[in-house]
């Protein structure tokens, strides 16, 4: 498994931006599809972006085109550039890595978690 550790998390008006970081230390972390999930209070943890080993990616339909993830394997780390953000962006946001597909029930690892709160 790899460990996790997010950071760039914070309040932040509606419109505003917003850059998390995910900084991963252990196995490999290139070998790893990497990614964001989010879980609001009370509501199911969602899948935000993920981006694979060969730089593949996909997000959810909610923050396309707002949010963008990237990863810097020479620095273990995954971004998630969040722009034009709306109050209903708010939520716990979680790191999770994979070796295999990137759902809720393969992940190997999560991180603790960063707070993003958007007031209207």
């Amino acid at each position: 498994q790899v460990q996790l550790v997010e950071s760039g998390g914070g309040l932040v008006q509606a419109g505003g931006s917003l850059r998390l970081s995910c900084a991963a230390s252990g196995r490999p972390f290139s070998r790893y599809t990497m990614g964001w999930f989010r879980q609001a209070p009370g509501k199911e943890r969602e899948f935000v972006a993920r981006i694979g080993c060969r730089g593949d990616i996909s997000y959810s339909d909610s923050v396309k085109g707002r949010f963008t993830i990237s990863r810097e394997n020479a620095k273990n780390t995954v971004y998630l550039q969040m722009n034009s953000l709306k109050p209903e962006d708010t939520a716990l946001y979680y790191c999770a890595a994979t070796d295999g597909e990137f759902i809720l029930v393969a992940i190997n690892s999560w991180g603790r978690g960063t707070q993003v709160t958007v007031s209207s």
